[in-house]
């Protein structure tokens, strides 16, 4: 590995980087789309959108002055995030909100760093991210979870070559913008089987008084509005190669 000085280092992760082809940018696309539909490859990816879901709880349970007790990854993708504080009014109402609004946001931060040209600050942020989640997790399955999803990000930063870094952070945008409508789906679904009485949405429900399903509709329209502001972000402007023939 290269020696690198902190000044190199802080330039080499706020810099921009050129944008990727095209074509990369729509395989990737296609790849966290087919990850998403895939059944058995959607019950393993699914894992970093439960990580997002449950840190993004964790995080407004202490923007809003909430005591975080600790975080807990299953292997069955769920996860759960213990806080404590006032079991209702703002700060509650808004923990219990941020969890399936997470993923898409986040997804849509991404896109507008990426649009930006911050490829390596994404990753890295994504890093800082995953390392104080890391504090909070309180089993063994989450601790795994995180730190090989952090492993995975910090080899393809530091040792994948520019379009590979590229293909991955796009990637990892794409899946979020496409993976968060599918929870909510899954949700909606389980609650019609009456096998989610103490969801996210029946527990803003009981909290505010505005029906469960229209939780739901609130997280589907936020999962539908990312993907479309962040797909928009992400869709290269590049022009398509010409296919026009020689002499004409």
């Amino acid at each position: 590995m290269e020696d690198i000085s902190i000044a190199d280092l802080w330039d080499r992760v706020t810099g921009t980087q050129p944008d990727p082809p095209w074509w990369l940018v729509a395989f990737v696309a296609l790849v966290a789309l087919a990850a998403v539909v895939h059944g058995p490859t959607w019950r393993v990816a699914r894992n970093t959108v439960t990580i997002a879901h449950e840190g993004g709880h964790a995080l407004v349970a202490l923007l809003t002055g909430r005591k975080l007790d600790g975080i807990k990854l299953h292997s069955d993708t769920s996860g759960v995030t213990v806080s404590r504080g006032k079991p209702h009014g703002p700060g509650m109402i808004l923990t219990a909100l941020a969890g399936y609004v997470t993923p898409p946001l986040l997804g849509l931060f991404f896109a507008l760093l990426l649009a930006a040209g911050r490829i390596t600050l994404m990753l890295w942020f994504s890093l800082a991210l995953l390392a104080a989640m890391l504090i909070m997790i309180r089993n063994a399955y989450g601790v795994l979870s995180v730190v090989a999803t952090g492993a995975i990000i910090f080899a393809v930063s530091w040792l994948g070559s520019a379009e590979v870094q590229a293909g991955f952070a796009y990637l990892a945008a794409w899946f979020l913008l496409f993976a968060a409508a599918r929870p909510v789906v899954e949700l909606q679904r389980m609650r019609a089987r009456r096998m989610a009485p103490t969801s996210d949405a029946d527990q803003l429900a009981h909290l505010t008084g505005v029906p469960g399903l229209a939780w739901v509709g609130l997280f589907a329209a936020t999962a539908l509005l990312a993907l479309l502001a962040g797909g928009a972000l992400l869709l290269p402007d590049t022009d398509l190669p010409d296919l026009t023939p020689p002499g004409l």
